[in-house]
């Protein structure tokens, strides 16, 4: 397989694992615990999902041919909460992750060199790729951190869980030395 090929199969299978794993700490809460703020200067879940889909659907619409920070985007507005229901929540996060995997699907790895640009700033496709790699885990990361912080029960663990180290190496050393990405067995724990 060419090594372009690899890539983007590579970053399809993180961003796959990086939404279950927002996915599933959302899972864990009470509805109500989404839209929570513990202060002025804190983004809830919500605002974070909103943030989310909105660079989401900038980025990724004609990503090959307009600039990723369309004229019709409101990102302030992405931080103001107007959102009541975890449906409607829901129905916002999977317009934004729907619009990037459709255009992840839709590259060629030929076009991986190509230059698009955000806020006129020229980038490769691979460094635009690698932008949004970073930046979606971050905001997960904190959508996984509030959640467990919000959680009025037991957490369940999204990784290896504290204490499990050993058990968890133990496992995979147990196994045949093999060429495969993490999320596949990461994602099959979490179903």
């Amino acid at each position: 397989m060419e090594i372009n090929s690899i890539y983007l199969d590579s970053v399809k299978k993180q961003m796959h694992y990086y939404k279950t794993i927002a996915e599933k700490a959302m899972e864990q809460l009470e509805p109500e615990q989404l839209f929570i703020s513990v202060n002025e200067d804190t983004n809830s879940i919500a605002t974070i999902v909103k943030h989310l889909s909105g660079n989401m659907i900038s980025r990724w619409t004609d990503f090959l041919t307009t600039d990723g920070e369309k004229e019709w985007r409101n990102r302030d507005e992405e931080f103001e909460n107007f959102i009541e229901t975890k449906e409607a929540l829901l129905g916002i996060w999977d317009k934004g992750w729907n619009c990037f995997f459709n255009t992840i699907n839709d590259l060629k790895p030929e076009q991986l060199s190509a230059i698009i640009y955000i806020r006129n700033e020229g980038h490769t496709v691979i460094e635009a790729i690698n932008r949004q790699l970073a930046h979606y885990p971050y905001h997960i990361g904190q959508i996984v951190f509030y959640a467990k912080m919000l959680k009025k029960s037991e957490w369940n663990s999204l990784s290896i869980p504290k204490n499990k180290s050993n058990d968890y190496n133990v496992d995979k050393f147990s196994k045949e030395k093999s060429i495969r990405n993490f999320t596949d067995d990461e994602l099959n724990k979490l179903k």
